[in-house]
């Protein structure tokens, strides 16, 4: 079951890159996920079915979570809005490798860890081939890169301390908790650079675009989550990343962006990987 979960968190997180770049042509990265944050807040909360109390250190775990989360989130469309889908994703993907190697640490996820190194090397390859040297330090783009190594390296913390704090409680709980830190924490970015002016300006097109990504992260988060409980993380994290998949397919015909012959062998190379270690799983 948690493999089909898996699989959707992966489909959803696909459209949610499409989706909020569709929305973030015009209107600025951060007020963008603030509002974005409130529908996949809502969207939580109605999953959730009861509202139990929860022990000190699975709260303090999820609070830590949703502050990674924030800031992945930040940094990940700060870089969407700056760059092509294609360039940005790979990078943030990237973050799949890290998660893995700190679940072996931390978890002892050990099974069939020679086809894991392998997978991670694989992996590994295929990031590599899919970031152009000449995006990285093209001028006119210059500081996409960094925002988009920033998303990869919270998103990876997350699903660590996520994994710790949603031991003793149900994922959709535990998905509401660590949206209302990052709602919280979102807001308050815009509020402490005098952002909030923005939202009323923001084009009715943009914004429904922005809350179908919200929508579409609300239900990657309940997939993935329950995912991450039952399942192995070393494994759930490689599969949900195949959602750089969908965001490249999806933006090659919305946004038209191409991949060089370079980049299909380096995408190629991740599904490879990823495959890899979801059948010796």
């Amino acid at each position: 079951m948690w493999i089909y979960m898996a699989l959707l968190s992966s489909l959803f997180a696909g459209l949610t890159s499409i989706f909020a770049k569709c929305g973030i042509k015009k209107t600025d990265s951060d007020v963008a996920t603030a509002i974005r944050t409130i529908v996949v807040f809502i969207f939580a909360g109605i999953m959730v079915k009861e509202f139990t109390s929860i022990d000190s250190r699975s709260l303090l775990f999820l609070i830590l979570s949703g502050m990674a989360t924030g800031a992945s989130w930040l940094c990940y469309f700060k870089a969407l809005s700056m760059a092509d889908v294609n360039k940005v994703v790979p990078i943030d993907k990237s973050s799949g490798v890290l998660t893995i190697i700190l679940a072996i640490l931390f978890f002892h996820e050990t099974n069939h860890l020679f086809i894991k190194i392998i997978g991670i090397i694989t992996i590994s390859m295929g990031i590599f081939m899919m970031i152009e040297k000449k995006d990285v330090v093209s001028k006119s783009e210059k500081g996409w890169f960094i925002y988009a190594i920033g998303s990869a390296l919270f998103a990876a913390l997350c699903s660590i301390l996520a994994k710790i704090g949603i031991s003793n409680i149900d994922s959709n709980y535990a998905t509401f908790i660590r949206t209302g830190v990052v709602l919280i924490m979102a807001w308050f970015i815009v509020f402490l650079k005098h952002k909030q002016q923005e939202v009323k300006h923001i084009d009715k097109k943009e914004l429904f675009f922005i809350c179908i990504s919200g929508l579409s992260t609300g239900a990657s988060w309940l997939c993935y989550y329950y995912a991450i409980q039952n399942g192995i993380v070393s494994v759930v994290v490689p599969i949900d990343k195949l959602s750089i998949v969908v965001s490249i397919v999806f933006s090659s015909l919305v946004f038209k962006e191409k991949l060089t012959p370079k980049s299909f062998i380096g995408l190629c190379l991740m599904v490879v990987g990823t495959i890899l270690m979801a059948l010796f799983a």
